[in-house]
């Protein structure tokens, strides 16, 4: 294996994916791998600059984050690489109780030391930080994340606070400074950032509004060998810097997804971004199958029997969405992410077993996180661009009929309106 460049663990599936395509972009090869590697799976990728593990903090508790991320950082830090990511969602939902991003972060900096760069705004997905206040893109515009038409109702971390300090106040008692956008385009990223550390902070929030701040943010990483948290705007910044030193080529041509004939989407996602999604495509001609939530919560193996059965039959008229929802659920209806999740995950690797499916989509960070953890795969790659934030992915497994197969993990709040399509097509 070459001296990689990076490490990084992605507290979810869809933005471990995310990631994938910044490093592709950047002609950085790259594996992801979705449990933790002995020396016989990293043998398997000797060409790779950067590696990644997928996991599914964003849905777990302080107490799992302490059982299992210390190990995971541990790995990665003996990896050689300089920089070791933490890889959040862009829109930072987290709380005390779930997916805390300041417990990760606690358990980062006792495990890999220094003053931890926070680097959230990624303008490539319609994510900034201004003056410390997080916005995010929806529908063309732009909200604060506390006012998000999404994000400000998620089911299990819902954003109530824009200014991020304050959000992870709630998480951790770390002392976090803030590096301003009028510093940044002052040329003092780097200088207020050794001014922070020199103050006693534990970490340093950046903000970020255009590719430019990132460039300048991504100067100072060049700079810090350790811990960093943030979005995929973290990726981008190390990779701007990498171009600048000429670490790494200018951008490759990128291939085009092939089109298929059939195309299975497993949905959990409770967003009306995917409503809409799933509505245009049952005009379309999706077949539409709606899963039994309660039925599921309650590990119904006869639930899951139905809905691979229906699936399979349904791929026989090319294409087939399996969901939870349509929209955000009512406030008396409990979150159960992990446990539909997982379900829709299984009734994928039945659907893929019985009929060869060679792509498939899963819609929602839960879903995907914990449905692909179903499937037996070791690793992912990156294969080629469809929308932004949403790449097709190739799954590495021991598994012949799995191997191979491609994969989209869609966010909640990604893709455009006609997205299945889009995946069936290959662009």
């Amino acid at each position: 294996m070459e001296r990689l460049l990076y490490a990084f663990y992605g507290d979810d599936f869809t933005g471990s994916t995310d990631v994938l395509e910044q490093l592709a972009e950047g002609g950085v090869p790259a594996i992801l791998f979705l449990r933790q590697p002995d020396a016989a799976l990293l043998a398997r990728f000797p060409d790779v600059r950067a590696i990644g593990m997928a996991g599914d903090a964003r849905s777990r508790s302080p107490e799992w984050m302490d059982a299992n991320l210390p190990p995971a950082f541990a790995a990665l830090g003996t990896s050689g690489a300089p920089v070791v990511h933490y890889k959040t969602c862009s829109t930072f939902d987290s709380s005390p109780q779930v997916g805390s991003i300041g417990r990760a972060l606690e358990i980062g900096q006792a495990a890999l030391g220094g003053v931890v760069p926070i680097l959230i705004g990624a303008p490539h997905l319609g994510r900034y930080l201004l003056f410390g206040n997080l916005f995010a893109t929806a529908g063309g515009v732009v909200h604060r994340i506390d006012r998000h038409p999404t994000m400000a109702r998620h089911p299990v971390t819902p954003m109530d606070e824009a200014d991020m300090r304050l959000h992870l106040a709630r998480q951790t008692g770390a002392r976090i400074a803030l590096v301003p956008i009028d510093r940044i385009r002052a040329g003092e990223a780097d200088a207020d950032f050794v001014k922070a550390a020199e103050n006693g902070a534990d970490a340093v929030l950046f903000d970020g509004m255009e590719e430019a701040d990132l460039a300048a943010v991504g100067q100072v990483l060049l700079g810090h060998r350790g811990f960093a948290v943030g979005s995929s705007g973290v990726t981008r910044a190390l990779m701007l810097g990498w171009r600048a030193a000429g670490i790494v080529p200018l951008p490759p041509e990128l291939p085009r997804a092939l089109p298929v004939e059939r195309l299975l989407v497993l949905s959990g996602s409770c967003s009306p971004v995917t409503a809409t999604q799933i509505a245009v495509a049952r005009n379309g001609g999706f077949a539409t199958i709606q899963a039994d939530v309660a039925a599921l919560s309650a590990g119904s193996l006869v639930e899951e029997e139905r809905l691979a059965e229906a699936a399979v039959e349904a791929l026989n008229g090319g294409r087939v969405v399996v969901h939870s929802a349509e929209g955000p659920l009512g406030e008396d209806v409990p979150a159960a992410g992990a446990t539909v999740g997982a379900a829709l995950g299984r009734v994928a690797c039945q659907a893929v077993l019985r009929t060869g499916l060679k792509r498939l989509i899963f819609a929602g960070g839960d879903t995907s996180s914990h449905g692909v953890a179903q499937m037996g795969i070791d690793a992912l790659s990156w294969a080629a661009p469809l929308e932004r934030g949403a790449p097709l992915v190739r799954a590495h497994a021991q598994e012949p009929a799995l191997n191979g197969t491609e994969l989209v993990l869609k966010g909640g709040q990604m893709g455009s309106a006609g997205f299945f399509e889009v995946v069936m097509r290959g662009g």
